[in-house]
């Protein structure tokens, strides 16, 4: 155990560990995505059934966002990650012994909750990166989220081809085993600044849109341009499935590989966000994403130009994403999580009713008029930011005497 770990600050080879955590982490909620019908006859369950079992997944990682993710801001980091990662691996094996769908779809709620280690790494880099390099931290950390999204959707299936779906999740529960060890050995130890009861903390997150009106602002736009993005990778399946396309199920999932343009986008908006601010960066993030939303509308045909208009659709949305974010954190560096939590609930209730408006869009009104929508959407957001004023971030009250942060408290942070 190293002294820096209790350090003012990131080393970067924590941070880069932590990205690489996220990744695992974020990808477990994803692997089953692409083996539906192979769970489904492995269970002897309709291919509907399962589906509806899988979407419990979603519903424990807003669970999670909500009742893991500020424990960070409490006790010890390395101590509640680490268990997150234990508990998740036991729930990817357990889920790889399940015969019947009812306990996978608890399972999956379980999962789903636990996969929220990449939210609670979020504010670990929001506590404690230094101020001029906090946005360069979390773009880091969030390109290992994006990265675990891809490598959940394509390497889940991948290998689940290879060795069965059942095997597949016990690898992954054996990987996060071993991250729970390093997470004691890696991560900071040193408990956070938050006290006071944890249920009346719980209870105070509804409260922090009403008392930060830049989380209220951070929070509508996202969620306006994740609705957006989940409308258009729900709605993309659907119209590559359809004459005169008619795409087999291996070739549409290969148009993830767009999504590598977002991994590249996070660190680069990370590091202009810290140099340039977090709105400049937003703002140009969401002026790209909707041109490429608006472009894909008319390019399907060409499966060129759609995989180009969508790396720049999510490169665009991704740089947004690491500069609303860092916004949000930097409202109050000594206790980031319960803000964390509290933004990314609203951005993942956009998100939920993208991916149902989507693929419903798309069948009913066809794929330009849903990309159209999409570019409705983020041109909204980008409206609502060019008419905000920039809100400054609120400090830690200091001690005159010793000029350190004063503990915070349930009802002042």
């Amino acid at each position: 155990m190293t002294e820096h770990r209790n350090e003012p600050g990131l080393p970067i080879v924590v941070v880069l560990f932590m990205a690489a955590a996220a990744a695992l982490g974020t990808s477990t909620i994803y692997l089953l995505q692409p083996s539906v019908a192979d769970v489904a006859a492995s269970t002897h369950t309709r291919i509907a059934v399962v589906g509806i079992a899988f979407a419990a997944g979603p519903v424990g990682y807003m669970l999670g966002l909500v009742a893991l993710v500020p424990l960070v801001d409490r006790w010890s980091p390395a101590r509640v990650l680490a268990g997150q990662f234990a508990v998740l691996g036991l729930a990817l094996a357990a889920a790889a012994a399940v015969r019947q769908v009812i306990p996978l779809a608890g399972l999956m709620a379980l999962i789903g909750a636990c996969s929220v280690v990449g939210a609670g790494m979020s504010s670990i880099a929001g506590r404690l990166a230094p101020a001029h390099r906090r946005a360069t931290s979390l773009g880091i950390v969030t390109a290992g989220i994006s990265a675990g999204i891809l490598a959940g959707r394509i390497g889940g299936g991948w290998l689940a081809d290879e060795l069965g779906w059942r095997t597949m999740l016990v690898i992954v529960a054996a990987a996060c085993g071993v991250l729970a060890a390093c997470c004691l050995a890696v991560l900071p130890t040193a408990h956070g600044q938050v006290t006071g009861s944890y249920l009346a903390g719980l209870r105070t997150l509804p409260g922090l849109f009403a008392r930060y009106g830049a989380l209220r602002l951070a929070a509508f736009r996202g969620a306006l341009w994740f609705f957006g993005f989940c409308a258009v990778w729900a709605g993309l399946a659907v119209a590559l499935s359809q004459p005169p396309y008619s795409y087999p199920a291996e070739r549409i999932g290969l148009y993830a590989l767009a999504g590598l343009s977002g991994i590249a986008a996070t660190q680069i908006a990370g590091v202009w966000t810290d140099r340039a601010g977090a709105r400049k960066v937003i703002l140009a993030g969401l002026m790209l994403s909707g041109g490429a939303a608006l472009l894909s509308g008319f390019m399907l045909h060409s499966t060129v130009a759609t995989l180009v208009c969508l790396a720049l659709f999510d490169a665009g949305l991704f740089a947004a994403q690491v500069a609303n974010q860092s916004m949000v954190l930097a409202l109050n560096p000594a206790a980031p999580a319960r803000l964390n939590s509290a933004y990314m609930v609203a951005y993942f209730v956009g998100g939920s009713l993208g991916t149902m408006f989507g693929a419903a869009a798309v069948a009913w009104f066809g794929w330009t008029t849903t990309t159209s929508i999409t570019t409705a959407a983020v041109a909204v957001a980008a409206v609502i930011t060019m008419a905000a004023r920039p809100t400054p971030p609120v400090s830690p009250r200091l001690s005159a005497a010793e000029g350190v942060a004063v503990p915070l408290t349930e009802d002042v942070s």
